[in-house]
């Protein structure tokens, strides 16, 4: 995984031994990018309290692109990976997008690898548009198809594809941060077996099932999680986060308004108060 890593600047409040217990950590996971260049509108206030590190899931962002199972627990398991090489298992973890779903995946596979999640605006359940996907992405053709129109132009298609609220907060800087792993013959691969595979339909039913069964048993989810979810995004329906708040109940659901798939980006003043409080910051 490629990571970047940002050391606080109060030396009081953290040590420089990672693996020292007075140290707090926060790990940013999410899909599809370069994370720290679209990630820096938190990055600084969240440094304020904690030691943040930034990767890139595997196959996405910065990060190699192996010739390995991509389903979604085996890149959560991926997450659990990277913790143990840098020595913060157990470490706060603020997850959005997919990166919030193979978090929730990983605490439910592994409770003790986060200790607490913020699952900031993830999909969660199957929805018409994967089963779409899946059928789509089955064609011997698919991928010559996705490459076509992802190269034709490559800035407008990521300007069509991903969505904030205010659409005059994107830069030319930021669609090529989020092309730049597109633009590699492998990198396009390594995007569309996640089209693929980690977007099956089957493995959010499958987890939408095992939430099920431990709602029916009355058991609380794993670790503590609060769901944040955008008011209005035409990525994920603002629905699932209503669906995945009824299957765990245990877990804070805030709505944000006023604000994206990307609230970390585009509505920064609404996604770090609860998220703060969140994680113990007074």
């Amino acid at each position: 995984m490629n990571l970047d890593f940002f050391k606080p600047k109060a030396p009081p409040l953290f040590g420089l031994d990672i693996s020292s217990s007075s140290v707090k950590m926060v790990e940013i996971v999410e899909a599809g990018k370069g994370t720290h260049r679209v990630d820096r509108y938190v990055i600084e206030p969240l440094a304020r309290h904690f030691t943040v590190y930034v990767p890139d899931l595997v196959g996405q962002g910065m990060s190699e692109r192996p010739d390995r199972p991509y389903r979604a627990r085996a890149l959560a398991s991926s997450i659990a990976d990277f913790q143990r090489a840098v020595g913060i298992r157990g470490c706060d973890v603020i997850g959005n997008s997919l990166g919030g779903y193979l978090s929730m995946l990983l605490a439910l596979d592994d409770p003790g690898a986060i200790a607490r999640l913020v699952n900031l605006h993830s999909p969660a359940v199957p929805m018409p548009r994967f089963y779409a996907l899946r059928t789509a992405m089955s064609l011997p053709f698919a991928e010559r198809v996705l490459a076509t129109a992802v190269r034709q132009d490559l800035r407008t298609w990521i300007q069509r594809n991903v969505h904030y609220y205010d659409e005059s907060l994107k830069s030319i800087e930021e669609l090529d941060v989020y092309g730049a792993p597109l633009a590699t013959p492998d990198g396009l691969h390594a995007f569309a077996r996640i089209l693929r595979e980690t977007m099956d339909p089957s493995d959010f039913g499958d987890f939408e099932d095992r939430l099920e069964s431990r709602r029916a048993r009355r058991e609380a989810f794993p670790i503590p999680l609060v769901l944040l979810y955008a008011e209005r995004d035409p990525m994920v329906p603002p629905s699932v986060g209503t669906r995945l708040h009824a299957l765990v109940p245990d877990a804070e659901l805030v709505w944000l308004p006023r604000a994206s798939h990307f609230a970390h980006v585009d509505a920064v003043e609404r996604f770090l108060p609860p998220t703060l409080a969140f994680l113990g910051v007074e």
